[in-house]
């Protein structure tokens, strides 16, 4: 009875977007409003002293933006909510994907002024093939922006998803006054000009005589977009949400607290708890008794006086135990842990047991990689955790000769992080780095000499596209390996890379060698 009712009250979500959409601000004013925190930080943090709770690596900091997910559990209103901040840009895409194989629902983040962009189309590709079911939060509305009937159009014809907004703003920019929250039928105003914290609210009704000393002139104006909403989209139906048919749409300015309030207590009602898992054995149902869960990310020098490197597992059923043994299946080792971690961005706490839903750190020396699985002795391996093929490559080459151990171990570190990929040539034996995106080189350039001692230099080569191989006629495997000897790598895990100088020669290769499977992901 325990573990279903803790399933119940478990929300576990990422808050995905384009790049400065204000992820990271909601994420923090979410954690204001759930009483995680008292005063909200801001990324840009030339304005304000305090920088965000979720963009905890240096790097983050200087740069304004976010590299690396953050997980951030808190209790809100006798519900355990578990946020994932992911980055927006691009280059750090393949972090996002993986973190949402790790979550039940999503709430993405839209720019009021510049509306759908690229990254958050990819993303919502993303959680299409998966069914996750997604809300939207339309930002930085005391901007002037778009008007909001427009942006609801281009949601659906972008999206490709139904919308049915829940919220409604009272004008836009400089006159901006608040949002109507049409789930709770009711108008929330801020009796204090602090927006940091959290500060005292008056709700008040459509109907009430003293909604014209708020938000007069536009009172009239919100009464007809009310009545026309209504008209044009059909009644909220929770079926259709949770089958990622349709998406809440919500307004606000997370700088600012309006309309945040709104959206994470509607969230917490409607938003589903943990959902079943796939395994390539069986669907795995979260209310088993048994423990089950996955890595799907793992961070290096979370704390980097300790040098600690720590997996992210998410349960996916049963109930996790402290110091309980637990089988890692991928090594066939059962192991225990003494020190499992909770996590508020890069603060941890000691956990005794955790449910499905939640995230747990685990201390890692080395052994695990992302997408191993835990269970209580059953042999499974969950699916949809992919690596995919890197677009960008470079040798990566010691610039310090003393630091020979250090920047090994850096870079042995760092790609099994998932951030990139490490591939050794088999001809000379150098090491090639893959990447998504051109920022990677640089993150992963600074995080080796801050965080380990050690400095590297790039190289450039000439590489289109890698491709992990197999094939079960070993007379053209042996042959392909002798003709394309030059092209041959390893990957982490011993697994045998073509790199394709050119896309001319991946498809000539692809067509005279017929029985060989050219992989885009490593996932098969």
């Amino acid at each position: 009875m325990e573990l279903k009712q803790e399933i119940a009250r478990r929300r576990t979500f990422a808050i995905i977007s384009h790049p400065d959409a204000g992820k990271t601000t909601l994420t923090e004013k979410l954690l204001l409003f759930g009483g995680a925190i008292h005063v909200a930080g801001a990324v840009k943090s030339n304005k304000i002293k305090k920088g965000a709770t979720s963009d905890f690596m240096e790097i983050e900091r200087q740069r304004g933006i976010s590299v690396a997910t953050s997980v951030m559990g808190f209790e809100y209103k006798g519900l355990k909510i578990n946020i994932l901040d992911t980055p927006g840009h691009e280059d750090f895409a393949e972090d996002t994907y993986r973190t949402l194989t790790a979550v039940d629902s999503v709430i993405i983040v839209i720019d009021g002024a510049k509306g759908v962009e690229t990254q958050t189309r990819k993303l919502m590709e993303v959680c299409r093939m998966r069914n996750t079911p997604v809300m939207v939060f339309i930002n930085k509305l005391d901007r002037p922006g778009k008007d909001p009937f427009d942006l609801l159009d281009e949601i659906e014809a972008e999206l490709k998803i139904k919308v049915r907004p829940l919220a409604w703003p009272i004008s836009n920019g400089p006159s901006f006054k608040g949002v109507y929250n049409l789930y709770q039928d009711s108008l929330s105003l801020f009796l204090s000009d602090d927006r940091q914290t959290a500060s005292d609210t008056l709700d008040i009704k459509l109907d009430d005589p003293r909604i014209d000393e708020y938000i007069a002139p536009f009172t009239q104006q919100l009464r007809e977009d009310l009545e026309l909403v209504e008209g044009v989209y059909p009644p909220f139906e929770l079926e259709t949400y949770l089958n990622g048919e349709v998406a809440p749409v919500f307004f606000g300015s997370a700088l600012n607290n309006f309309g945040v309030r709104e959206l994470l207590d509607c969230f917490i009602q409607i938003a589903p708890s943990p959902r079943p898992s796939k395994t390539e054995q069986r669907i795995i149902d979260p209310q088993e008794p048994k423990l089950t869960g996955f890595i799907f990310k793992i961070h290096a020098n979370m704390d980097p006086n300790h040098r600690d490197r720590i997996a992210f597992l998410k349960i996916c059923s049963g109930k996790f135990e402290r110091n309980k043994n637990y089988l890692h299946v991928p090594s066939g080792k059962w192991m225990k842990f003494s020190s499992p971690t909770a996590f508020m961005a890069e603060k941890k706490s000691v956990i005794d047991e955790a449910y499905p839903g939640d995230i747990v750190g685990l201390h890692d020396t080395g052994t695990f990689k992302i997408g191993d699985t835990f269970t209580e002795g059953e042999q499974l391996r969950f699916v949809g955790i992919p690596s995919f093929s890197p677009e960008l490559f470079r040798y990566i080459e010691n610039a310090d000769p003393m630091k020979f151990k250090q920047l090994a171990k850096g870079i042995d570190q760092l790609m099994d992080e998932g951030v990139a990929q490490l591939f050794i040539h088999k001809m000379n034996g150098r090491k090639i780095i893959g990447t998504v995106g051109a920022l990677q080189f640089e993150v992963i350039q600074y995080r080796l000499e801050h965080e380990y001692g050690a400095k590297c230099r790039y190289e450039p080569i000439q590489i289109y596209k890698a491709c992990w191989i197999e094939s079960d006629n070993q007379e053209q495997l042996d042959d392909f390996r002798k003709r394309k000897y030059n092209n041959m790598a390893l990957d982490k895990r011993g697994r045998e890379v073509f790199l394709a100088d050119t896309s001319y020669a991946l498809s000539l290769a692809i067509e005279k060698f017929p029985d060989i499977h050219f992989h885009f992901t490593s996932e098969f």
